[in-house]
């Protein structure tokens, strides 16, 4: 008699909750929630306003502390203590406001808050900024992306709304060793725009990142993701695929008019 083996090694998990909880007072944000973000994925939290996606990003990424519960990165336990320790950890998140400074050129964008300094005295003691080094760099970025940009050196308030998003990704996912989480990256977007965006999305998991993807945009969720996360209540409902579920069953999760 012989028996089949099974050697198929199961997923890296990147990003990982368990059980957590966050409460305000009397009100519960999160009850309880897990979460679990593959090597190499997009995946897709959606839910409807209210569900606790917010809240979940929040304490993933250190904006807030839970209430009770663990959370992993690599398989080990992190307690963040602020937005800068998850970045320090390669956890990188693109916010809806982007977080840009309109008047400088894209290339001091790219590298905001992580300015590279000029060799020698020169950066050390002046503090002189080696701008040409940030714009080679920059270059070799959307390069590697595929994301195409005027020049490098215009002022982000004289791009449109998409190249902005653009820009954005492109510096989360130039600083990012572990996953990228944004937050509604297509919002206000027109059709063209969206599609850039979305093929930036997926450049970055071809450099072998995880995406976390927040978005209310079905289409744009079933197009791109691997994987949708579905919160309800401030607990997690379901984790289905676009190639088993269809855009009416997550709704239908999501509204608690169906289960998985």
């Amino acid at each position: 008699m012989s028996f089949e083996t099974n050697t198929e090694t199961p997923p890296h998990v990147v990003l990982e909750a368990r059980n957590v909880v966050k409460t305000y007072g009397h009100v519960t944000a999160l009850a309880g929630v897990d979460f679990e973000l593959r090597a190499g994925e997009i995946l897709a939290v959606v839910g409807d306003n209210g569900a606790g996606k917010s809240t979940l990003i929040k304490a993933l990424t250190g904006a807030l502390h839970p209430t009770s519960g663990e959370i992993l990165l690599d398989g080990a336990p992190v307690h963040f203590r602020g937005p800068l320790d998850a970045r320090h950890a390669g956890i990188e998140t693109v916010y809806q406001d982007l977080a840009m400074a309109p008047a400088l050129d894209i290339a001091s964008n790219l590298f905001l808050g992580r300015e590279l300094r000029a060799p020698g005295i020169l950066g050390s003691i002046f503090r002189r900024l080696d701008k040409k080094r940030m714009r080679e760099e920059a270059r070799r970025a959307m390069s590697e992306l595929k994301f195409r940009l005027p020049s490098i050196d215009n002022a982000v308030e004289a791009l449109s709304g998409g190249q902005r998003q653009g820009v954005a990704v492109a510096r989360a996912a130039l600083f990012a060793r572990k996953l990228v989480i944004m937050d509604e990256p297509t919002a206000a977007l027109g059709v063209r725009e969206t599609g850039q965006v979305l093929e930036l999305i997926r450049s970055i998991r071809e450099r072998g990142l995880a995406v976390v993807l927040i978005s209310h945009n079905m289409p744009n969720v079933f197009d791109i993701a691997d994987r949708i996360h579905i919160m309800r209540l401030g607990r997690r409902a379901a984790v289905v695929t676009p190639k088993t579920h269809s855009m009416n069953d997550v709704v239908a999760i999501m509204t608690g008019a169906a289960t998985a």
